[in-house]
């Protein structure tokens, strides 16, 4: 009975991972073509019309959003739009929320959104470390006892992403890890039994 189980459970995280991720495509897409293509049946011809026109247009969109935003004008009516969102209580909490992970996610490369780093745990001779990612090092804006000249915000992730902790940390406290942030996220969310990766990226040196 042990052998089967152990037989399904190998199974079942083999294909668990790819049916999330084609269910998850197959549902933007078709959303994407649900609420688009409505759209177009209404502007275009009945015979114009192609299955796969809304989901392409879709793409198109969020293409041109993106160029858009790199002109001057159009940040600043965008962040217009942001602050008008921001003052509705409820939907300020939501989109908010939703901003901070979308810019974590689609980070830039620069070093303050992609530093990985252990965070050495006070447990006697033990030398503990948990794997963090280094979110701020810079405090305006924030309260003047938030953060000193010589300290991070470091988070914390717990496995699985169900959530996790912000420390507030001098960089004394740190060890930098030569690893990249994908990387870094699977070790921490699947536990550290995640098999991609590897290697020698995860060689480390002292923190300054």
């Amino acid at each position: 009975m042990r052998q089967v189980s152990s037989v399904f459970l190998k199974g079942l995280a083999a294909v668990l991972p790819v049916f999330v991720t084609v269910y998850l495509v197959i549902w933007l897409a078709g959303t994407a073509e649900d609420v688009l293509g409505g759209v177009l049946n209404l502007i275009l011809p009945e015979s114009w019309y192609v299955p796969g026109l809304g989901l392409l247009l879709g793409v198109v969109l969020v293409f041109l959003v993106g160029f858009l935003l790199q002109a001057y004008l159009i940040r600043r009516l965008f962040g217009l739009g942001e602050r008008l969102l921001q003052r509705i209580p409820l939907v300020k909490t939501v989109y908010s929320a939703l901003q901070d992970i979308m810019a974590f996610v689609s980070r830039d490369g620069s070093r303050e959104a992609s530093q990985v780093v252990l965070v050495r745990l006070p447990l006697g001779d033990t030398r503990a470390r948990v794997l963090g990612f280094v979110t701020r090092e810079a405090w305006e804006g924030l309260p003047e006892n938030m953060g000193g000249e010589d300290e991070v915000a470091v988070y914390l992730p717990m496995s699985y992403q169900i959530g996790g902790y912000t420390l507030i940390l001098q960089r004394k406290h740190l060890e930098p890890v030569e690893m990249g942030m994908d990387e870094a996220m699977r070790f921490a969310v699947t536990a550290g039994m995640s098999t991609q990766g590897g290697g020698g990226a995860s060689q480390h040196k002292q923190a300054e």
